[in-house]
């Protein structure tokens, strides 16, 4: 169980099995183990940080929530950049190995971590996984997170940067609605674009609430399907990758 989040637990953080509420020295308790969970977490993320930056290696973290396109998303990137510079993939998902096949199906090389009931990568995680994959210099790591909005904001794995993607499938407020994972975004990546003549949504809406919670994040629009936008997706990657490789 996370003692950060509370995903994994029965009960909700704080409550008794009978539905009392916690004793002011078990909230206090709390407070400590979530508090040690996050300072080892950042020590493990110092590690990996440390580890990309001798590699020379961009390591980025996509969040989105469930169904937004991220593995597609990769999966068109992967195939079109494999002969640029070295690209590997670690795959979070609570269960199956599904989205690191279809990774591997590209020729690059991908690391399956499966969460169970946790409903986020950590850094260590991401630490044990690295074992897993051949040297990078120069080249791209894509952390691709468990499809959840909320948990993953709080943990850092030692990424150069967060990548929230947001579908048009779902709403222009998702920013507003999760503030924390879009004020931590370097970039927001409106997907499947290719879909707007059937939906009404409001694409300067969206990326409107985006830089309200966070104005220094950028914005791009992008279809993994019909490929419109990705040529701006690649130059922000080979943006990011020169900064990596100094």
């Amino acid at each position: 169980m996370c003692g950060v989040c509370g995903c994994g637990a029965a009960d909700g953080p704080g409550a008794t099995r009978d539905g009392r509420a916690p004793a002011l020295a078990a909230a206090a308790r709390i407070v400590r183990v979530e508090r040690d969970i996050l300072e080892k977490n950042d020590r493990y993320a110092a590690t990996n940080r440390a580890r990309f930056a001798a590699g020379r290696t961009l390591a980025l973290n996509l969040v989105s929530s469930p169904g937004a396109g991220k593995t597609a998303l990769l999966v068109r990137t992967l195939t079109e950049l494999r002969d640029r510079y070295p690209l590997a993939v670690i795959e979070g998902d609570q269960q199956t190995s599904l989205d690191a096949d279809r990774i591997r199906a590209t020729g690059a090389p991908a690391v399956q971590i499966n969460t169970g009931k946790l409903c986020h990568l950590d850094a260590r995680l991401v630490a044990d996984a690295l074992a897993g994959l051949p040297p990078l210099d120069g080249g791209v790591l894509f952390i691709e997170n468990v499809g959840n909005l909320v948990c993953p904001a709080g943990f850092d794995l030692g990424e150069a940067g967060k990548v929230v993607l947001a579908s048009v499938t779902e709403g222009e407020d998702k920013p507003l609605k999760y503030p924390d994972m879009f004020h931590a975004a370097r970039l927001v990546l409106i997907t499947k674009t290719d879909l707007l003549p059937h939906l009404e949504f409001d694409v300067a809406a969206l990326a409107a609430n985006a830089r309200a919670v966070n104005p220094r994040a950028e914005v791009l629009q992008v279809s993994a399907r019909t490929g419109a936008g990705l040529d701006a997706w690649y130059a922000w990657l080979a943006g990011r990758r020169a900064d990596a490789i100094g």
